[in-house]
């Protein structure tokens, strides 16, 4: 199938090469225009045969809403806009109406595997009318990972970003565990290989995990993240977690508390943030703040 791609940064230039891998026309549009194949969004609308499906992958909020708005004029009836980046799923449910009303069907998307993608492939949590859904699958096949799974209808509009949402809150309070432990292993004198006491972690046990995985890779890389200061930023999606959690009455100590915990490193260089940071830009490429 075609598929307009608006956005080409570390995720969306990875995803336009694994979908044109998988034998399909990938027509993509950047600011940059040395990685766009067209130079506006009438260009790419231009370059689709209708129906035509097109997926935005750009940032939350405002950079989402004006290239929603723009493809609502240049879009007919009939046609898909799919929102990839980690939207609010209460925007979500916005734009599906907005688009609604010219004729035009929506369809949400949230995207995990960053850096990664290319080769293992991105888990997909989607939302949207059936039909609408049914039009894009074919690009869901090609993004997923290979097999069973890494791949879900969450259910109406929105349901991905939410689903997306509380993944995103796990990874969180995943990520804190690790780190808290990682810093009182440092503080242990008896202890005098807390690289190796992880690495030995990685078979065998219950903990053992991708990000377990990858917080070795960022240990072979410094042994003591000396290089690293103790920062993390929150994507948002954290927070949105938590507010989620309040409205519908349901306690989420662990992942409240990792968010508060990132907070506090914007405070003081925290250890245990070194190993945020680390994790964050081993399976993101998200950038980190050195000493």
């Amino acid at each position: 199938m075609e598929l307009g791609l608006i956005g080409l940064g570390k995720m969306g230039g990875n995803m336009r090469e694994r979908i044109r891998r998988a034998g399909h026309t990938v027509v993509g549009y950047d600011r940059n225009p040395d990685l766009a194949d067209v130079h506006s969004l009438q260009e790419l609308v231009d370059a689709l045969k209708g129906p035509r499906v097109v997926w935005v992958m750009v940032p939350a909020g405002d950079a989402t809403q004006s290239t929603i708005d723009e493809l609502a004029k240049l879009l007919e009836p009939g046609d898909v806009v799919v929102d990839g980046g980690n939207s609010r799923w209460t925007d979500d449910e916005k734009h599906a109406a907005e688009l609604a009303a010219n004729g035009i069907g929506f369809v949400d998307c949230g995207v995990s595997g960053g850096v990664w993608g290319l080769e293992n492939g991105y888990a997909l949590m989607y939302g949207g009318a059936p039909e609408h859904v049914a039009r894009v699958r074919p690009v869901f096949e090609a993004l997923k990972p290979e097999g069973d799974f890494g791949a879900v209808h969450a259910g109406r509009a929105g349901a991905g970003h939410f689903a997306k949402m509380v993944h995103n809150g796990i990874e969180y309070a995943m990520m804190q565990a690790y780190a808290e432990g990682w810093e009182l292993l440092e503080k242990a004198g008896s202890v005098t290989d807390v690289r190796e006491v992880f690495r030995s972690w990685q078979e065998g046990t219950v903990i053992r995990s991708w990000l377990l995985d990858l917080a070795v890779n960022a240990l072979d890389e410094d042994e003591h993240l000396e290089r690293l200061r103790g920062f993390a930023q929150d994507s948002g999606e954290g927070r949105w977690t938590v507010e989620a959690a309040i409205d519908h009455a349901v306690p989420l100590p662990a992942i409240t508390a990792s968010l508060f915990a990132r907070f506090a490193s914007r405070q003081e260089d925290s250890p245990q943030m070194k190993m945020i940071a680390a994790l964050r830009n081993q399976f993101g490429g998200h950038a980190v703040e050195t000493k």
